[in-house]
């Protein structure tokens, strides 16, 4: 068993979208063989003091019963031989995740979790790791598991020929591997470069990229759609059609503006798409 020193970070609250991040964890950590990390975040409800230390002893148990039931259910998913490993952080979930992703091969969150407001799309602390945390960020959302009516198809990425877009490609050919599934390679070219030729140049370097993982990973079925529209809706287009079990995308693509952690197309894609997504930071 190699990897990073947390293998799969997974952050855990007890929620229900929590528990369906922790399964998709969990099929990551025994697909890949690394360590499973169990992370909950445990904040005093009171600043730490003489007169809350009952109240804040009161909230580790709490927490520490949450974060146990989280790693019986992944052992009881994993088997017998599995290596998962409680981490019961003394701050802010989104923090907590944000500074040990780095350590991580893939870091895991639902898309929303007990403090999330009705009526939202994702959670603060979603959007937070997706945005800042470095990277592989997974928000495990809509559907993803093999039901009566639902069969998980291809993995889907979306690919500008940006340097933002390699490291999404390269990732999204790791997790087709690892599931034995086809590749859907999208390239839309609506925001490519206004220049004469900005187009073609964008679709020659996507080419590239994709022949190159394709070269590396041979046993990967690709299927290359080249499209004229804007990245945002034939991404989202495509993964309901191909009923995608993972939509890839970059942290920030060609038209990102300085300064952004991320881009339009991955905002737009954790926020609304009907599938697992994963953010490849560089």
């Amino acid at each position: 068993m190699a990897g990073t020193r947390f293998g799969i970070l997974a952050g855990y609250d007890g929620s229900p979208d929590a528990e369906q991040a922790l399964r998709w964890a969990v099929r990551e950590a025994a697909a890949r063989d690394v360590v499973l990390t169990v992370c909950h975040s445990l904040v005093p409800a009171y600043p730490l003091s003489a007169a809350a230390g009952s109240v804040n002893e009161l909230a580790r148990k709490a927490g520490e019963r949450v974060l146990a039931r989280g790693i019986q259910h992944a052992e009881e998913l994993m088997g017998s031989s599995a290596d998962v490993r409680p981490l019961l952080a003394g701050e802010p979930a989104a923090a907590a995740l944000c500074r040990r992703s780095g350590g991580a091969d893939v870091t895991v969150v639902g898309s929303r979790g007990l403090g999330g407001l009705a009526g939202m799309l994702l959670g603060s602390v979603s959007s937070q790791v997706a945005a800042h945390a470095p990277g592989r960020i997974v928000v495990v959302r809509g559907h993803w598991l093999p039901v009566a009516t639902y069969v998980p198809g291809a993995v889907l990425v979306g690919g500008d020929g940006s340097a933002a877009s390699l490291p999404a490609v390269e990732f999204a050919f790791e997790e087709a591997a690892l599931r034995d599934a086809p590749l859907v390679a999208v390239c839309a070219l609506a925001d490519a470069a206004g220049s004469i030729g900005g187009a073609r140049q964008v679709e020659d370097t996507f080419e590239n990229v994709v022949s190159r993982c394709e070269k590396e990973n041979p046993d990967v079925i690709v299927h290359r759609r080249v499209t004229p529209g804007p990245p945002r809706g034939a991404l989202l287009t495509t993964a309901a059609d191909v009923q995608a079990q993972l939509l890839v995308v970059g942290a920030r693509g060609r038209g990102g503006l300085r300064g952004m952690t991320l881009g339009s197309v991955s905002y737009a894609s954790v926020h609304h798409a009907p599938c697992p997504v994963a953010v490849v930071h560089r």
